[in-house]
């Protein structure tokens, strides 16, 4: 049930901020126009896809993605110059705060990451992960990319549930 409330919401986000056409008219982006694209091997560790799910135009400066992740993908370290949302949709995954434990995230939670904190975020190392990842850009950026979660600080850090 969760899953289908932020498919929901994800839908009528990409709606609100679907590009092209009148700025003050109604714009529908249909899900499936946008092919899917597989996350640089640069930004991040393991198979993970990218559905580009709305990019707002101007004067929004929001946008968001599902990203799915397969068991042990993750993304690199990065900080987020507004913050950002993370919205679980299915699966198990994890996020982590620079310095501190690895913390479990499941479907229907939803994760605030506040502004220029250095973080990663992923699958677990046994099951995929999705989420709805939802940032603001500042100066035409949404993300300042770090290095790689290595395999020691992946799978040497404690799991907090």
């Amino acid at each position: 049930m969760m899953k289908n409330v932020f498919l929901c919401i994800a839908f009528a986000l990409r709606c609100m901020a679907a590009s092209g056409g009148d700025l003050d008219s109604i714009r529908i982006s249909r899900a499936g126009e946008q092919p899917s694209a597989i996350a640089s091997a640069r930004f991040f560790t393991g198979t993970a896809r990218i559905d580009q799910a709305f990019e707002g135009q101007s004067p929004s400066r929001l946008g968001g993605a599902i990203v799915t992740f397969e068991p042990g993908a993750r993304t690199a370290w990065h900080i987020h110059p507004l913050g950002q949302f993370l919205i679980v949709l299915a699966g198990a995954g994890w996020v982590q705060e620079w310095g501190k434990p690895i913390r479990e995230i499941r479907p229907g939670d939803v994760v605030w990451i506040p502004p220029g904190v250095k973080h990663w975020h992923g699958a677990s190392s046994t099951t995929g992960v999705s989420h709805l990842a939802i940032a603001e850009k500042l100066d035409g950026s949404a993300v300042q990319w770090l290095e790689q979660v290595g395999e020691k600080q992946y799978l040497g850090s404690p799991v907090v549930r």
